[in-house]
């Protein structure tokens, strides 16, 4: 990655674990920590946060080390200048909303003031919560204060500790969309820990898969996505592909809207997005079909052409095809198929075939929740 505003590169030994971590982190946007439990991803925040002290390596934050082992260098949490948000909210519940964000201020510690209250209640929703307690809020509603109170001490990095986890799914659907508003309004780094694949779908711009203490990949979140040797990622039942897209055109008559991958075309139902705004079009692996002849009168309405990369087995007995979209060179489109299927249609790689995808979920479809599926 040719700019990176942290790069990390830590090697610590805690009893049995040993984390030998290395990655990079883009200068603006979320960079997911991705993997299971035990994988080391909270260990390396410690690390970035300096609540942890790496045995070797170097952290650096926009050109600046934070940690060095062989310059002996190894800033205290304060001089960081990074927001850190909990599983748990940690909100003072002896303060209202109002005096736990400028206890964010206070933080702060002379830094320049890029954002304010009445800008982080608003982008968070919790304008008419300022006056309650800790107490009076919901889990969604305190880890928004939380996620506020983090950005108002002006940091140049926000670390988020699966913020979701502690949330039902009701409230984690609530919360998602300020997530977002949060991303896009605020022009920093986000290094988000999470095991969830439904919020790094959602959420991330960057990817980075970690494994038994291991960084194992890390790229664009479409590029990671479509790697099939990451079982983490290609041997899951809910495999997909993330698609970048921009909005083409709207058709009103029919509730629809045509997105560009490329030059190839995805229809969805509508979405509340103006023409030309970029949208992220997920497509999971067991919602495509492969055929060899260009299919005709099916309910499906999005039919690519596309030539298959490559076939990889899969632990299940299914087969994951690679489907390299005609028109998009970069766009790869997922599909699980059984190893009959591959056996009776010939399928190989290098192999021109028809992708038909029976649905394609995409945020801010209207009228479909958190992600609008266009079915067959």
């Amino acid at each position: 990655m040719s700019e990176a505003a942290l790069t990390v590169r830590a090697e610590k030994a805690l009893g049995a674990f040993r984390l030998d971590a290395e990655f990079e982190a883009a200068p603006k946007g979320v960079t997911a920590l991705f993997g299971a439990s035990g994988a080391g991803k909270s260990t390396v925040l410690a690390a970035v946060a300096g609540a942890l002290r790496p045995d070797r390596g170097r952290i650096a934050l926009n050109g600046r080390a934070l940690f060095d082992a062989e310059a002996g260098i190894d800033l205290p949490m304060e001089r960081r200048a990074i927001g850190w948000v909990f599983q748990d909210a940690r909100l003072f519940p002896h303060l209202s909303v109002a005096a736990n964000l400028r206890y964010g201020l206070q933080r702060a510690r002379g830094r320049a003031l890029r954002v304010g209250i009445d800008e982080v209640a608003a982008v968070l929703g919790v304008e008419a919560l300022l006056e309650r307690r800790p107490r009076d809020l919901s889990g969604g509603e305190r880890q928004r204060v939380s996620m506020g109170r983090a950005l108002l001490s002006q940091p140049d990095l926000l670390l988020m500790d699966e913020p979701l986890s502690a949330l039902d799914a009701l409230r984690k659907s609530e919360i998602l969309p300020f997530l977002e508003r949060l991303k896009a309004t605020f022009d920093l780094p986000i290094l988000y820990v999470t095991h969830s694949f439904a919020e790094v779908t959602r959420l991330a711009d960057r990817l980075v898969v970690m494994d038994g203490g291991k960084v194992v990949a890390q790229g664009p979140l479409a590029a990671v996505l479509a790697r099939p040797d990451l079982p983490l990622l290609a041997g899951r039942s809910d495999a997909a592909s993330a698609l970048e897209a921009v909005v083409a055109s709207h058709d009103p008559a029919r509730g629809l809207t045509h997105l560009r991958v490329g030059d190839a075309e995805l229809l969805t139902p509508s979405l509340d997005k103006p023409e030309g705004a970029a949208v992220r079009a997920l497509v999971l692996a067991r919602d495509v079909l492969i055929a060899v002849e260009e299919p005709r009168g099916l309910s499906a309405r999005n039919v690519l052409a596309a030539r298959i990369a490559r076939l990889d087995p899969r632990a299940d007995g299914t087969v994951l095809a690679s489907l390299a979209l005609s028109g998009a060179p970069d766009a790869v489109v997922l599909s699980a198929v059984t190893r009959d299927a591959v056996e009776a249609l010939s399928l190989a790689p290098g192999l021109a075939v028809w992708a038909v995808v029976k649905s394609v979920a995409v945020e801010g479809a209207r009228g479909g929740g958190l992600l609008s599926a266009l079915d067959d």
